[in-house]
């Protein structure tokens, strides 16, 4: 895995389950993976390996769903010699699932208005 995310980084993600009252759209995204047509989306974490999130697989919008996904299985992934890159901190600010084009468009949601994620986020 390209940008393994830091130690530091995965302690900021709210625990399974902690967020199981926040609306869908209200969810914060704390980690974006990516290869080629698949994006995953971290909202919550056990500490140790396991993810709940949002997938889009193979670009497929109809298809995408929130669920589960493993860190450790992740690593393993590789398509020829592309192993999935998580995106760096520098470049992914942690965000509500609403202000994810990709997520809003597999889930049927009008993209929110442009605003500083600073406000939202406050």
């Amino acid at each position: 895995m390209w940008n393994t995310p830091t130690k530091d980084r995965l302690n900021r993600i709210p625990r399974l389950y902690e967020t199981e009252n926040v609306d869908l759209k209200d969810k914060l995204i704390y980690l974006h993976f990516f290869l080629g047509g698949c994006d995953w989306y971290a909202c919550e974490f056990d500490g140790e390996d396991t993810f709940w999130g949002f997938a889009i697989l193979d670009s497929d919008f109809q298809n995408a769903e929130w669920g589960y996904f493993c860190l450790s299985e992740m690593r393993d992934i590789r398509v020829r010699f592309v192993e999935i890159d998580c995106e760096l901190e520098r470049y992914w600010r942690i965000r509500p699932a609403s202000h994810v084009n990709k997520i809003c468009q597999a889930q049927g949601w009008s993209t929110m208005p442009s605003k500083r994620l600073d406000t939202v986020l406050s």
